[in-house]
């Protein structure tokens, strides 16, 4: 068994070497996703068109303006002069958020009472305007704790009694920095790996059918278990490669650390990498052509990929979607890929998700193999 599997697995590192094309397509496509995915998976904000009209004109709303001025996250278009132009700015698309200060604003502060600010926001892009929301109600509170610090109350009690005040600091773990980055990069290997994968698992065994070799390696003494062997490890191997690759451009081009063990993260990606290639056998048996197989990845793993947790949290999805969610290897991949990088666990807490994937691996290639048999009859 092992002399004739050795020879299929030669056969297909051979072809594998032959062909310039393919060795070109499993490895710099890659590396450009990596580095576009990296730069471009992000939740921050930047640069949002903002229009701001001033009906006070006093020195604390003039010193709010230059708040939003000072940051990155917005950029001042429009210093209106009415409401109309507000109006305007938000119809044509040339401000997303307007902010209108009123008359009375510096008075209200001054007399320690609740300072109105209007925003208007343009709510076609929902994330965009949720976030720039987020940024506003920063600054603003940041300003509201300057003009505080900065008033001098007269103490109603004795004067020898401090005023108590209680301040309240952040520290976050594991991303202090709060980087998305260091977020989106573990969950961009597992994606890129599933996708490469199960297409190139799926496609090989179509293509020896739809060429004709398959029924010409069938009537060799080769046995069908050993075809499938042959004809997924290598794919296996690869994903492992993909898998480190993509890894070393996280870690080394966008400076995600990796605090965890290499033997958990080697565990963890063996068992995501059987469950992947028993997905792209299982799509492999019910496609006769490469059209039927692109037709099943576009179907599966677009899904997969949606449910993963990978950008949308699945605690917030309904229930249905959320049991969905338990058969996609790809969800279990990105607790472990996430935790060994950022957190540095182990076995003991990742048992759950390692099992899952153990799970999932045999189920799908104990289908996938019976499937195959049969549909070889």
């Amino acid at each position: 068994m092992f002399e004739r599997l050795s020879v299929m697995l030669m056969k297909e590192f051979l072809e594998l070497r032959r062909d310039r094309w393919a060795m070109f397509r499993l490895i710099v496509p890659m590396i450009i996703q990596m580095l576009v995915f990296g730069y471009a998976a992000t939740f921050t904000v930047h640069h949002v068109t903002t229009a701001v009209l001033d009906l006070d004109q006093s020195q604390a709303s003039r010193s709010l303006i230059s708040h939003f001025a000072a940051t990155s996250r917005f950029n001042i278009v429009n210093v209106a002069t009415n409401q109309k132009e507000i109006n305007r700015d938000i119809d044509r698309d040339k401000a997303v958020i307007a902010i209108v200060i009123h008359a009375g604003f510096s008075r209200d502060l001054e007399n320690g009472k609740s300072a109105q600010l209007q925003v208007i926001v343009d709510g076609t892009n929902s994330n965009t305007a949720l976030i720039a929301l987020g940024y506003i109600a920063q600054i603003v509170a940041n300003f509201s704790a300057e003009q505080a610090a900065n008033r001098v109350f007269p103490s109603r009690s004795s004067p020898a009694t401090p005023a108590v005040g209680i301040s309240l600091q952040m520290r976050p773990w594991f991303n202090e920095g709060l980087d998305e980055r260091w977020f989106f990069i573990p969950g961009v290997i597992g994606t890129l790996t599933l996708m490469q994968v199960v297409s190139l698992t799926a496609f090989a065994i179509v293509r020896e059918r739809e060429v004709g070799t398959l029924e010409q390696i069938l009537v060799s003494p080769i046995r069908p278990v050993e075809f499938i062997l042959g004809k997924t490890v290598p794919f296996f191997l690869i994903g492992l490669g993909d898998i480190a690759l993509v890894s070393f451009v996280g870690i080394f081009w966008f400076h995600v650390p990796f605090i965890g063990d290499p033997w958990v993260m080697l565990v963890g990606s063996a068992l995501f990498l059987l469950a992947v290639v028993g997905m792209g056998l299982l799509m492999s048996t019910f496609s006769r052509t490469q059209q039927q197989a692109f037709a099943l990845n576009f179907f599966f793993l677009n899904p997969f990929f949606i449910l993963s947790g990978f950008a949308f949290p699945i605690a917030a999805m309904p229930k249905v979607l959320q049991w969905f969610t338990m058969i996609n290897p790809l969800r279990y991949f990105l607790v472990i890929i996430r935790a060994v990088f950022l957190k540095g666990v182990g076995f003991a807490v990742l048992w759950p998700e390692l099992g899952a994937l153990a799970l999932l691996a045999v189920i799908m290639l104990t289908i996938s193999v019976l499937r195959f048999r049969k549909s070889l009859d």
